[in-house]
């Protein structure tokens, strides 16, 4: 019988035969940008992929140069609509109702879930990694969570994730300092599982992924809970508070105005960039 594989428009999805499901970022485009649609789409891919009896095994990975870009930041339309700062959080808390909803999502996911990095990731393409079961990155991919430059705060979980993993201080430099990490120096730390060679690198990643598909699909998903009962309701609870933190920093004046100011100079980037491409 004919799996139905779900139509989206900002994510392409895959079922190999082999069991292996593939959750691809499609806006190449845009930097493989998150926009509203782009974090409800990765919801509903997550949730297919988790119920799916035929996903044994799942890869999330980009298609063409970028990973993804994080959060396409664009001015958020309700902010204009009301200027009582509890309506601007609870609005904000509305809009990032999908972003909780996948985290708890990632967090619960009861398979075999790797993260395959073909190229830069930025904000919340780097925070979900630490909710994988496994990452692989090329040589080539950098890292970098610009929250602070931003007005925002830490989401994915990872102010509990990122020092645990990596240790307090490189912890820090990344969420609380803006410092781009090298795939080098995330392996150091095991952030990252392995490096593999940029040519080849999905053909190599799905191989990795089909053998893991041949093995005991009950045997996983029980070691898996083994694994991540330790930490679940800690994780649930830090992800209701940091969206929670999230939507009143998205709500503040500071945040506000450091959104408008980057909004404005990307404009202007592009348009000395179009200026300077038509004097050639």
């Amino acid at each position: 019988m004919a799996v139905d594989i779900p139509k989206l428009e900002t994510f392409e999805l895959k079922l190999h035969s082999t069991g292996v499901a593939e959750i691809i970022f499609n806006r190449p485009q845009r930097y493989n940008a998150l926009s509203r649609l782009a974090y409800a789409e990765w919801l509903a891919a997550i949730r297919w992929a988790a119920r799916c009896d035929e996903a044994k095994v799942t890869i999330i990975t980009g298609n063409g140069k970028y990973y993804t870009s994080g959060q396409e930041l664009t001015m958020p339309e309700p902010v204009a609509d009301t200027n009582d700062s509890d309506d601007m959080v609870a609005i904000a808390k509305k809009g990032s109702a999908n972003t909780k909803a996948l985290i708890d999502e990632m967090i619960n996911f009861p398979k075999l879930l790797i993260a395959a990095v073909n190229g830069p990731a930025i904000g919340f393409g780097v925070t979900t990694l630490a909710l994988c079961d496994v990452v692989y990155s090329v040589p080539h991919a950098t890292f970098k969570t610009p929250f602070m430059q931003l007005g925002f705060c830490a989401e994915g979980c990872s102010s509990l994730l990122f020092p645990r993993i990596m240790g307090p201080s490189r912890a820090n430099e990344m969420l609380l300092m803006n410092r781009q990490f090298t795939a080098q120096e995330l392996e150091q730390t095991g952030f990252i599982g392995r490096i593999l060679p940029a040519e080849g690198f999905h053909d190599h990643v799905l191989k990795l992924a089909t053998d893991a598909a041949k093995f005991s699909l009950e045997a996983l998903k029980t070691t898996k809970k083994l694994v991540r009962d330790a930490d679940r309701e800690s994780l649930l609870k830090v992800n209701e508070i940091e969206i929670q933190r999230l939507a009143e920093r998205m709500a503040s004046d500071d945040c506000i105005q450091r959104l408008l100011e980057f909004v404005e100079n990307s404009q202007k980037k592009k348009q000395q960039k179009l200026k300077s491409a038509s004097k050639l």
